[in-house]
């Protein structure tokens, strides 16, 4: 266990979930003087390390953004070394999931995912369904706004077919038909590389988060930035539109 985190869980208040947009590999790559796709393979390997970091603290859900539905319209080079790079990502985390007690799932349009990728995260979110430690949710192909639309069709269908009134309709509900349904929302938001916005992401979700933005690009995001991020974490006074 690293040393900064040992005692770190005993003395703040950590947040149950922390959502994380992955941001700055590309330009961190190009900085060193290396092609995009180096720096994503770097970032998908501080997956792990921030997971475990993560879970020493006593954060018991993570929801990282891989890749967003506005993804798709970068260069086909690029596209297809992500796509790669989550497939032999996929085989690792089942070593992974096992060795860390990792439950992972993932979020977002994933019918648009080639058959062979799509079969390998149903049988990687099956295989650590049985672990009990920190869960780790991927979005891929994941936009906020196609979530709700996707969301709104499907229970205007179950309203239509009889399943559901639309008197029973309230925000509750409604989180019932998002991607998100089985875990509870982000309590705390990070964002690497400097960019302070949403991007799409959790936008239903993270209505009451903590928002936290970082010039540190994602692959040099290491434990002790996550301890940084959750002592400002700490500081704050969430009161929920209290007095």
């Amino acid at each position: 266990m690293c040393p900064l985190l040992i005692v770190l869980g005993d003395f703040m208040n950590i947040p149950n979930h922390v959502a994380i947009i992955l941001d700055g590999n590309g330009r961190w790559a190009k900085s060193k003087g290396m092609p995009r796709t180096y720096g994503h393979t770097v970032g998908a390997k501080n997956v792990e390390t921030i997971c475990r970091a993560a879970n020493e603290m006593g954060v018991k859900y993570i929801t990282m953004y891989a890749f967003s539905t506005e993804n798709w319209s970068r260069p086909d080079d690029e596209v297809s070394a992500l796509m790669k790079l989550l497939g032999e990502y996929i085989k690792t985390c089942m070593k992974t999931a096992k060795k860390d007690n990792l439950r992972v799932r993932f979020i977002g349009d994933l019918s648009k995912l080639d058959d062979k990728l799509q079969a390998a995260i149903k049988d990687l979110e099956e295989y650590s369904s049985q672990f009990t430690g920190l869960t780790l949710t991927i979005a891929i192909n994941y936009g906020s706004r196609d979530e709700m639309i996707r969301g709104i069709k499907s229970l205007c269908k179950d309203s239509v077919d009889g399943k559901i009134s639309i008197d029973d309709i309230d925000e509750k509900t409604f989180s019932s038909y998002l991607d998100t349904k089985d875990i509870p929302d982000p309590d705390f938001m990070i964002r690497t590389s400097g960019e302070q916005r949403l991007s799409n992401y959790l936008l239903w979700q993270l209505a009451y988060a903590e928002f936290y933005f970082t010039s540190v690009p994602w692959p040099e995001f290491t434990p002790e930035e996550l301890k940084k991020a959750i002592e400002e974490y700490d500081k704050r006074n969430r009161r929920f539109g209290g007095i």
